[in-house]
């Protein structure tokens, strides 16, 4: 190998690393797992992954440096989002690759899910085919923002911090199919246990909007 070519080579392989380096982080990870769910702000951010401000703020600019995330000032606001749709998909690149590889990912989800009585999967293609068909009532069980960010079509928002007061709304003679974040999140797992309580019949999507989006599917956004 020539040494111009070794030298494109190692230029080429540094860069590369620096969206490596940027992963590395079991926090920064999970801001990006935040942040497929739509643009939010620091405070937000820092809320829902249970980190000081400071803290959020320093791991976002890491990520934002490797160029995997934006921001925009809004006022007094900073708002951070994905930078595209190609960081979305890495993202679910990287969790895929981990269950496939990983026994420790697979046997710590699975401890988890046990304990919550959701360890049965479903049919994930049979049920996504229903849901686009129409031949079920989606639910949208994630915060207002995030369902007014983006959300699978015809889903109706109904945030598990409201289930209990909307539940009598929901079609009680029609199957109800719950989503969330994604395969990692349990929102979902608790909205269908509390409805099956009640005697519906709800099942889990365990997939996502990102999922959905890495599909080839179009979302919606803004209310129903």
């Amino acid at each position: 190998m020539t040494s111009s070519n070794r030298q494109f080579k190692d230029s080429l392989y540094e860069q590369l690393a620096r969206i490596g380096k940027a992963l590395a982080s079991p926090i920064r990870l999970e801001l990006l797992d935040v942040l497929s769910q739509g643009p939010r702000t620091v405070e937000s951010i820092a809320n829902e992954v249970n980190q000081s401000v400071a803290n959020t703020s320093q791991h976002l600019q890491i990520l934002r440096s490797a160029r995997v995330i934006e921001s925009e000032r809004n006022g007094v606001n900073i708002i951070y989002r994905l930078a595209d749709q190609e960081v979305l998909g890495l993202c679910g690149v990287l969790r895929r690759v981990g269950e496939a590889r990983l026994l420790e990912v697979r046997q710590v989800t699975e401890a988890f899910l046990r304990e919550r009585g959701a360890l049965e999967r479903t049919d994930n293609e049979t049920l996504l085919e229903r849901v686009r068909r129409g031949e079920v009532t989606v639910l949208d069980v994630r915060p207002t923002d995030e369902f007014l960010a983006g959300h699978i079509p015809g889903a109706i928002s109904v945030p598990l911090s409201e289930l209990e007061q909307k539940m009598a709304d929901l079609p009680p003679d029609r199957e109800i199919v719950a989503y969330c974040r994604g395969p990692l999140c349990v929102m979902s797992i608790e909205a269908v246990n509390r409805l099956n309580e009640k005697g519906y019949q709800a099942t889990r999507w365990e997939e996502g909007v990102a999922d959905w989006v890495a599909r080839g599917f179009a979302i919606q956004t803004g209310a129903v």
